[in-house]
């Protein structure tokens, strides 16, 4: 299974620390994101991952083009940022015709293998999306209210059909930036920058989209702070 790794983004938030770098090139405890996210998909057997590139892209090109596991190509977006799923789109001609992995540069996962549960959950007859969450209790360096619940078809209670949390004032699930997506969910997708929440909204319509928990701790390094309380936790 080929993988992308979304490595676009501007990084504002985390203020001072992306204004000579783009956020993926962040170090955490001496190791850049990148780093540490491709480390993690070297770990599940992945051999080609594809990263976008946006705000200072030679940096993390030059840090990249001798990487050997995975091998890295190169997806474009200087001109334009293509936001989530514009950018997986974009990135259709490489990443080819089967079901392949999308994951964040700005999150880190904690535990051994942190991707195989998704690799061994993931059934392309029953699913055209299967995403990684975390419990909230167990999101380091998180504020929000969670994103999605469960309704669970077995008795796994860590594997379910996603639920969104919609107008509830609370969801006991937050994704993990780790998901696996059929290309299929990109069929007549507007041209442009537009969410992944699209094709997820589109999978869920079908009854297609399944979330399956990460059965250790997760950090959200998206601002300072979140980077402090991700090197307390990796400790």
């Amino acid at each position: 299974m080929k993988a992308m790794v979304l490595a676009a983004g501007m990084g504002t938030r985390m203020r001072h620390l992306t204004a000579d770098r783009p956020k993926p090139m962040v170090p955490v405890l001496g190791r850049p994101l990148i780093d540490r996210t491709l480390d993690r998909l070297t770990e599940i057997g992945v051999e080609e991952a594809v990263v976008n590139l946006h705000y200072r892209p030679e940096i993390l090109r030059e840090h990249l083009v001798e990487r050997k596991a995975p091998e890295v190509v190169f997806s474009d977006e200087i001109e334009l940022l293509l936001e989530t799923g514009g950018g997986v789109n974009k990135a259709l001609p490489l990443l080819g015709p089967e079901p392949f992995m999308v994951v964040n540069s700005d999150n880190i996962w904690i535990g051994d293998d942190a991707f195989a549960p998704l690799l061994k959950a993931w059934d392309a007859r029953a699913m055209d999306a299967l995403l990684m969450l975390v419990p909230v209790e167990r999101a380091v360096g998180y504020s929000r209210a969670g994103d999605f619940s469960l309704q669970h078809p077995t008795q796994d209670p860590g594997f379910g059909s996603l639920i969104r949390r919609g107008d509830a004032p609370a969801a006991p699930y937050v994704f993990t930036g780790a998901q696996i997506l059929s290309p299929a969910l990109f069929k007549d997708v507007p041209e442009g920058p537009f969410s992944l929440n699209l094709v997820w909204d589109r999978a869920i319509a079908a009854g297609r989209a399944f979330g399956i928990l990460h059965p250790g701790a997760w950090c959200d390094v998206g601002t300072p702070e979140g980077l402090t309380e991700a090197e307390e936790a990796l400790g």
